[in-house]
């Protein structure tokens, strides 16, 4: 997706690409196509991050209150808390969000090593290294530990997906052809590492994890809560560890925002979205998409009121974001290899003296070349369909309606909506991305 960035650095990211790559007798279709899957990606992983921040908050009171007994209502009314945080900062504060993003930096890694340090060292008991590196847990009855590796690997993806969240904020960077490659690079490394090593440290103090499961916080999703409670021994310790990722998914939830919000908006400018002239309208001074910051965290507050009723549907419906965003990414990764092996993308050293036809393929300044860039896309669009296939499995095997992954449903209705709407209106308006050709 790098080398994509640095060719078309444009807020539409996926959909624009896909306007690039795919054969011309159906790029407008792919193209539209793959905006609806990028917007509802980008939707799940806003109202799952706000819905997570809320949530946590809702766990820590009840790990420092035993008698609390928490209600589904109170969840949702700390996840609009959240999202009225992120609507204040990325319309009032729009001006100092990029030094806000500094500053969130900073704290991810010093967040880091305050949760890991205490962890380590003040933990009481420690699991052998024979026991972290060498046992395997099949929890959910799978008939191999590979087909369990590979349904338990969407906790993994759930944690580090979103690497296109740079892209779409594209037309907002200088230099973006170089700066968005690097930072997905950058950060995809940094947080590999960093998600890595608290994981080693994680597993090596869970002694029992049968019990930290059914523990009040473990019952909420939240085991992790009880793990640094065991570690420190100190509610205030293990409190001020919690809130630290609390905060960390606030600013995830404001970043979050603030892409998703330029997805709808891009959508919107190439008239792919109902009401896309409201869609595409940004303020006069701040050039921000108001309607599109407004348009996708009211979304996400109404997605919020499914979980009132059942938390299982609210799952259900975020779930999405992981299949949505993998079609994406494995859709225009196999496009690119299919081009990059047929040698129909030019380097910029071939086009002097050349005249430059509109949407003519050139590879920007990031680019992997040779049989190295092969085998990188190519491993690139396998992990990417394991990951999708794989999205659509329930955690168990044999599952009832509460355990059961509803993400294939959400994901077929979704495509079935847009198709209907492209044939009966878009078609008439989508001409597929907006596209700046220099005059000769």
């Amino acid at each position: 997706m790098g080398e994509m960035a640095s060719m078309a650095p444009t807020s539409g990211g996926q959909y624009h690409w896909a306007a690039m790559l795919a054969p011309d007798f159906c790029k407008k279709f792919v193209s539209y196509i793959m905006g609806w899957l990028v917007i509802c990606g980008w939707q799940a992983i806003l109202a799952g991050s706000s819905y997570l921040g809320g949530n946590m908050i809702i766990a820590l009171a009840q790990l420092n209150h035993p008698d609390y007994s928490p209600q589904r209502w109170q969840g949702t009314m700390t996840f609009w808390g959240i999202m009225s945080v992120t609507i204040l900062v990325n319309t009032y504060a729009s001006k100092i969000l990029p030094k806000l993003e500094s500053g969130i930096l900073v704290l991810h890694i010093a967040g880091f090593f305050a949760i890991l340090i205490p962890l380590l060292a003040m933990a009481p008991e420690k699991v052998s290294a024979q026991t972290v590196f060498t046992v395997f847990e099949n929890g959910g009855g799978w008939p191999t530990t590979t087909v369990s590796v590979f349904v338990g690997l969407l906790g993994s993806v759930f944690a580090t997906y979103g690497t296109d969240c740079a892209v779409h904020m594209a037309e907002e960077i200088r230099g973006a052809n170089v700066v968005i490659p690097w930072c997905m690079v950058w950060t995809t490394l940094l947080n590999g590492v960093l998600g890595f090593a608290m994981l080693i440290a994680i597993l090596f103090v869970t002694v029992d994890i049968e019990r930290v499961l059914a523990s009040p916080t473990g019952a909420l999703g939240f085991p992790f809560m009880q793990i640094f409670y065991d570690a420190t021994g100190s509610l205030a310790g293990a409190s001020t560890m919690i809130c630290i990722i609390i905060v960390m998914m606030i600013c995830a939830a404001i970043a979050f925002l603030a892409t998703s919000s330029r997805i709808v908006f891009a959508f919107g400018r190439d008239k792919g979205l109902p009401f896309w002239r409201a869609m595409s309208t940004v303020q006069a001074g701040s050039a921000i998409p108001l309607y599109a910051i407004f348009v996708m965290a009211g979304v996400s507050c109404l997605i919020g009121l499914i979980n009132i009723g059942s938390a299982t549907a609210f799952n259900d419906v975020i779930s999405v974001g992981v299949s949505s965003l993998y079609a994406s990414y494995v859709l225009t990764e196999a496009m690119l290899l299919w081009h990059r092996i047929r040698g129909t993308i030019r380097h910029p050293n071939q086009m002097a003296d050349h005249v430059w036809h509109a949407n003519e393929l050139v590879w920007g300044p990031f680019h992997v070349p040779g049989i190295w860039g092969i085998l990188l896309n190519a491993f690139a669009v396998g992990y990417g369909i394991i990951v999708f296939i794989f999205s659509f499995f329930p955690q168990i095997v044999n599952p009832d309606a509460a355990h059961m992954n509803f993400a294939s449903l959400m994901t077929g209705t979704i495509m079935l909506f847009a198709v209907a709407y492209y044939f009966v209106y878009a078609r008439k308006v989508y001409k597929g991305p907006v596209v700046e050709v220099a005059p000769y």
